[in-house]
């Protein structure tokens, strides 16, 4: 049976109306899930996060935020086995992978909120030292770090549907600012889950944690000048978001993760044979295979002196070929398929 997601919005699960968007297992491409967002108030769904999930994030201290940090990263890694089997069916990943996205994300929390308790017992911070501004010495400068008024949006990946989500709810989170998650609709699953786990366990203020589950819908269109977005995707997507008159207006400040162009340079004198040279062709083919390349970090050219080019080429095919390509469920599977139909047609 296939299931239906609901998003978390205004402290409660909400599923929209009208028709759905289904999300796949890429391995068999049956429908594993389906998700709307028609129908739901988003605007209504981020004036509760700035008046209750704010308030609440801003009266705790560096210490408190980072004890909630924790809190989340121990409620998430509890569930590790079923997040990473989730990954499998929904983003065709080996357990590799999955462990890869899954403990990212709990990792990430966990680091982020042990430095909260390096922070000082208090809810702000501050930068820099105090300046003399007048001969009067009780005419002083001091900046100040606030948490924003606001809520903090992210717009993730389709590729790592947790720690997409762990790494920016962490830093949200320890500056005090409640979020909004969209996550990619395609591998929403594991993102959806983790946000149920959050909740059942109770590990944060009401408010502070919100879930778009499908279409981002108008979401954009109720952004405030104390609002700040977040997004990861590909950098058409990022030039248009950068470019809204609406945003620009306000003031809305946009960040932007697009996409990349890595490589990896070999140089003259690892020759064949050497461990610099056996050491580059393992880590060319694991960036290659890994989350079936699908990852910001993987390398897209391979640069190579032509003297050592037929050595590498030889020993790139020899590793390339130990690798099984198929079901990630099987044990003997090293690389799954791409996540989306779209992502195999690009």
């Amino acid at each position: 049976m296939t299931r239906t997601l609901s998003s978390y919005l205004s402290g409660r699960w909400q599923a929209g109306s009208g028709r759905a968007a289904a999300l796949h297992n890429p391995s068999t491409g049956a429908v594993v899930a389906q998700t709307s967002t028609q129908g739901l108030d988003l605007g209504e769904a981020l004036r509760y996060a700035r008046t209750t999930g704010g308030p609440a994030l801003r009266a705790l201290t560096f210490p408190q935020r980072g004890g909630l940090l924790l809190a989340m990263a121990d409620a998430l890694h509890a569930h590790r086995e079923e997040l990473c089997e989730l990954a499998a069916l929904n983003g065709g990943n080996t357990r590799g992978d999955a462990k890869f996205d899954i403990d990212g994300a709990t990792g990430t929390l966990a680091y982020y909120g042990k430095l909260g308790g390096t922070l000082g017992d208090r809810g702000f911070f501050v930068d820099g030292e105090s300046e003399q501004l007048a001969r009067n010495p009780r005419y002083i400068g001091q900046h100040l770090r606030v948490p924003k008024h606001g809520v903090a949006v992210h717009i993730n990946a389709f590729n790592f549907p947790g720690w997409g989500f762990g790494e920016k709810a962490a830093v949200a989170l320890l500056a005090g600012v409640p979020l909004l998650c969209k996550p990619a609709t395609s591998t929403a699953l594991v993102t959806v889950r983790m946000f149920e786990i959050l909740v059942e366990a109770g590990v944060a203020p009401a408010g502070a944690l919100s879930l778009l589950a499908g279409s981002a819908g108008d979401l954009l269109d109720h952004l405030d000048p104390q609002d700040a977005l977040a997004f990861t995707g590909s950098a058409d997507t990022g030039a248009m978001l950068r470019g809204r008159p609406d945003l620009l207006r306000k003031g809305v400040a946009v960040n932007v993760e697009a996409d990349s162009l890595n490589a990896a340079v070999l140089g003259p004198d690892a020759e064949p044979g050497t461990d610099l040279f056996d050491l580059f062709v393992r880590e060319v083919a694991r960036d290659m295979t890994q989350k079936a390349g699908q990852k910001c970090t993987a390398i897209r050219r391979v640069l190579v002196p032509t003297a050592l080019l037929p050595a590498v080429r030889e020993a790139l095919r020899a590793e390339v070929a130990r690798i099984v390509v198929g079901d990630p469920s099987l044990s003997e599977v090293r690389m799954g398929p791409l996540a989306t139909a779209s992502q195999l047609a690009d």
